[in-house]
């Protein structure tokens, strides 16, 4: 008994050398080698990629709604709006446009889309010091409208 709750608290290769545990596991992937494998981490690993990707398509979605939303509310930033607002909601889209190449990913950006623009409004309330009555309540953008890459507010 004292032998198995010492091997839980030794480090493992995961704990000591997490790079070299990436390359071990691929070896051990590639070979199909699963007796070996550290499943509780592979595990662990796989749940942490797929979070990671949601989180960067809201973040990206937020950064275009934001940019969206100024472009077509914050009429005293005339200037920026033609100028580096374009880029900007272009490169936004640009970057959900790699992500989308998963059908999941889309789906989830239209499901998360609602939570997402509450947090927005927010913002471009608070960066604008604008009325909260400018900005609608509910997304003005069809999701349409937020990925097409010729589509600006007027």
């Amino acid at each position: 008994m004292t032998t198995e709750i010492l091997k839980s608290v030794e480090p493992t290769l995961y704990d000591e050398d997490y790079y070299l545990w990436v390359e071990t596991t691929l070896k051990q992937l590639e070979n199909k080698d699963i007796e070996n494998l550290d499943w509780r981490h592979l595990a662990e690993e796989i749940e942490a990629l797929g979070i990671e990707q949601r989180r960067k398509v809201e973040s990206y979605l937020k950064q275009l709604l934001i940019h969206l939303l100024l472009y077509r509310y914050w009429e005293t930033q005339e200037e920026d709006r033609q100028r580096g607002w374009q880029i900007e909601i272009t490169n936004f889209r640009d970057e959900l446009e790699f992500y989308f190449r998963s059908k999941t990913l889309y789906n989830y950006s239209l499901n998360c889309l609602d939570a997402v623009y509450i947090k927005v409004r927010r913002q471009a309330i608070q960066k604008t010091a604008l009325r909260p009555e400018i900005f609608p309540e509910k997304c003005p953008f069809t999701p349409e409208d937020i990925f097409n890459s010729e589509y600006f507010p007027e």
